[in-house]
This record gives C-alpha cells, sequence and structure tokens, in this order.
C-alpha cells in the first residue's frame, strides 16, 4: 500500500498556487451562484439549509457505525422512531436543536457551542 499524503513542501508548493489563473478552473462559489443562485436568495438559502442538514447527517451516520449501532439501536436509545434516524442520516429532515443534542449525546459525541452577538 503506497503513502498517498502530500509531504510538507508538496502541500506547501499547493497552498501557494493560484489556482484562479489556471486555465479551466472555475470557482466553487461562482458555480454554486451560477446554478443555484447567489448567496441570500431564496433558492441558495434552500440550498445551503439541505447541504447542512447533509453534513449533520453524515457526522451522526458515521458516528453510528463507529459504534456498531443499528439505526433501531440508536432509536430506541433516543425515543425516536428508526424511519427518524433514516431521515436524519440521509439529509432528507430538519431536526430541532432538542433531537440533536438527545442523538449525539447517545453517541457520545461532545458539542461545543461559541455564541457571539454582533
Amino acid at each position: 500500500m503506497s503513502d498517498t499524503r502530500f509531504t510538507a513542501d508538496e502541500l506547501q508548493r499547493l497552498r501557494n498556487v493560484d489556482f484562479g489563473a489556471q486555465d479551466g478552473f472555475v470557482d466553487g462559489s461562482r458555480m454554486l451562484a451560477d446554478s443555484i443562485g447567489e448567496k441570500g436568495s431564496e433558492e441558495r438559502d434552500a440550498f445551503d439549509a439541505k447541504a447542512m442538514a447533509w453534513y449533520y447527517g453524515e457526522i451522526l451516520r458515521n458516528r453510528r457505525k463507529e459504534l456498531q449501532l443499528t439505526q433501531k439501536e440508536l432509536a430506541e436509545r433516543v425515543g425516536k422512531e428508526r424511519t427518524y434516524i433514516n431521515r436524519i442520516e440521509k439529509g432528507e429532515t430538519d431536526m430541532q436543536l432538542s433531537s440533536f443534542l438527545r442523538i449525539s449525546q447517545a453517541l457520545g459525541i461532545r458539542l461545543r457551542m461559541d455564541v457571539s452577538i454582533a
């Protein structure tokens, strides 16, 4: 098995590359704005919400699998239906903060929250 990690020198060279100057390079932010909508638009806000639901669902699913728990076992621990856990893991449903905290606790995930008021 070969080591596919970058060396420190390779990482430094990558950090110094101006990818925007490369032919054919399309900035991810520009691509999202063109295909979904500009930040702050209704379409973009809906897309961002779905992306975050998927992201947190992935974190919970990966941790559940690390612990070798079934969806049913996790659901029983938090007092929910297995189908609810399934929808969360697929990013198909938005969950309340209380549910997220309960599921995280059942999976041994410690959360830290920073609150700042502008």
